[in-house]
């Protein structure tokens, strides 16, 4: 398991205003968040740190460039599934007010490469921009397509490789496929050899990256966006992309390995967006899930004192059972924001991601 954690850029309005930013990268894997509500008049408080650090595998600040991120987290996930394991990435972050990602420029104000456009509609803490980016910046989803279909060519020898793909949502405990909504509710159904599946989701067979990722864009306009108050744009469900390898050596039998590439809907808070109706009850959904997959991920980095891993809790633990337990590989990038306005936010997130990290021994 590798955490990650990437601060995006402030926009220019969040520039101009005179609070400091709340969140920095001190080294390639410290964070510290400051607590922009302590007063440093208090004398009762006066010994008590207004900051406090995080520990992860890998930091990323606002100059961190996707090919970076890229490198540092999933592009060594590739050579995993081709030799027939299962590996999964998560995307994880709040919801926020419009950042201005448009403005994902900040790098260039503080002496650093030059900005990074993303398209205007994008906004919350930036985890949209690290999966998918630009055409011009292009995401961990394409560039991690890229090379898995460079690595696996149709004929190599006495190998033949087969790339399939699917791509779903996870709505209110429902799923949806994304590639055919007319097929309504799908059910996940679990073979005789133990491996949970969707019954009746579509599987496309693909030749090369640009048609994936023709594919994932038809999908996400299929996606469950209900915009809260906080962000335009939010969505309210799991966007699951799986990609499955299957690898053919004459004389030794098949073997398929499989990548989750999954969005994660934002945790909901009913202080910033307060719920009605509906809403109240897909933010407890939501919430409900986020929660059963990091006690899931907490029980796996702790297997040494937890022997029993409950994947039965929602359907998104159910689907990605083979995916985050056994010899599988699983990323975690999480994404926060550094306006001392997204402070409760990014202070959640980071818990959420720490609590992830398994613990480290020392002698």
């Amino acid at each position: 398991l590798q955490v990650a954690l990437r601060i995006r850029p402030m926009s220019a309005a969040e520039l101009a205003a005179p609070p400091r930013p709340i969140a920095h990268r001190v080294d390639e894997q410290v964070v510290v968040l400051r607590d922009p509500m302590q007063d440093p008049n208090d004398v009762l408080h006066a010994s008590r740190s207004r900051e406090k650090s995080y520990i992860f595998d890998v930091a990323f600040d606002s100059t961190a460039t996707q090919e970076t991120v890229y490198r540092a987290t999933t592009q060594g996930l590739i050579p995993v599934v081709v030799s027939g394991y299962n590996s999964t990435v998560f995307a994880y972050g709040p919801t926020g007010e419009g950042c201005g990602l448009g403005e994902w420029a900040s790098p260039m104000a503080m002496g650093g490469p030059s900005p990074e456009r993303v398209p205007s509609s994008a906004s919350g803490c930036g985890k949209t921009y690290t999966m998918l980016g630009t055409d011009g910046e292009p995401g961990i989803c394409a560039r991690t397509l890229g090379e898995l279909f460079q690595a696996t060519p149709p004929t190599s020898g006495d190998v033949e490789y087969e790339v399939s793909m699917s791509y779903l949502e996870i709505y209110n405990e429902m799923i949806r496929d994304l590639l055919n909504p007319s097929l309504g509710c799908l059910q996940l159904r679990e073979d005789a050899g133990g491996t949970v599946q969707v019954a009746g989701i579509t599987e496309v067979s693909a030749i090369n990256a640009d048609e994936v990722m023709q594919l994932l864009a038809r999908g996400n306009r299929q996606r469950t966006q209900d915009p809260p108050a906080a962000n335009r744009t939010s969505s309210r469900s799991h966007a699951v992309l799986q990609v499955t390898v299957r690898r053919r050596h004459r004389g030794r039998g098949l073997r398929h390995g499989r990548l989750f590439m999954v969005d994660l809907a934002p945790p909901q808070r009913a202080a910033q967006t307060p719920p009605r109706g509906q809403r109240m009850k897909e933010g407890a959904h939501i919430n409900r899930s986020l929660l059963a997959l990091g006690n899931c991920i907490k029980a796996l980095s702790h297997r040494a004192s937890t022997k029993y891993i409950n994947y039965r809790d929602s359907k998104l633990t159910r689907l990605l059972k083979d995916s985050l337990g056994g010899n599988s590989h699983t990323v975690m990038i999480a994404h926060i924001s550094p306006p001392p306005t997204a402070f409760e936010e990014s202070r959640s997130t980071l818990a959420y991601a720490h609590r992830a990290k398994p613990p480290r021994t020392t002698v």
